[in-house]
């Protein structure tokens, strides 16, 4: 009479394993977010929580005229004196300049979690992280790389907090979230990519 084993115990190349032993391990598969996903929606989230940002803290709060809000961003392409001279074209210029740098932003974090899982596991923490990152980025890196040419300097003290806690929350948890979202989704479906498939001897 033949053996009977239990239905979670089978016979896998000559040893008698568990069921469990034999099903993927899902600690095992590393959760990527998708770029589709992540980038596209994540760069107008950014960019449109970063323009209400601009036009409530800059506009309303301090006073800048709202033409030149958005004409500051189209300096980094023509100059300061052409884009304050340019009037609403420049302004419009500016607001889809805003969007492309945020897109852009959203696609450096969406490579970041890549090389980075942890990202991932944590999108609170590394969002806020993040965000005060792009914030000295585009002041010292990408601002002398424009047609501005000059460094960002660091404003009043009481500005420097907003802004970076505006950068923290509007700009770097947005796209963290939607990251985080991505790869929870990618798992879901399980479409996760195996990090090593183990051997059994």
């Amino acid at each position: 009479m033949a053996e009977e084993r239990p239905p979670w115990r089978q016979r896998v190349g000559g040893h008698t394993k568990n069921a469990t032993e034999t099903m993927p391990n899902n600690s095992a598969l590393v959760t990527r977010a998708r770029a589709v996903d992540t980038i596209p929606l994540g760069g107008l989230l950014i960019g449109l929580f970063d323009l209400l940002f601009a036009f409530t803290f800059y506009g309303l709060i301090l006073g800048v005229p709202l033409l030149r809000i958005f004409q500051s961003v189209a300096a980094g392409v023509l100059g300061r004196p052409r884009a304050y001279a340019g009037g609403v074209p420049t302004f419009l210029l500016g607001i889809v300049l805003h969007f492309v740098v945020a897109t852009c932003i959203a696609a450096v974090y969406y490579l970041a979690t890549l090389a980075l899982p942890v990202l991932i596991r944590h999108p609170v923490v590394s969002g806020l992280i993040y965000g005060v990152v792009a914030y000295f980025g585009m002041k010292y890196v990408i601002m002398p790389l424009s047609a501005i040419g000059a460094r960002g300097t660091l404003p009043r003290l009481p500005i420097l907090l907003t802004e970076l806690i505006g950068h923290a929350v509007l700009v770097g948890l947005p796209v963290a979230l939607v990251a985080h979202r991505s790869a929870r989704s990618n798992k879901d479906s399980g479409t996760a990519e195996p990090d090593a498939v183990p051997s059994h001897g």
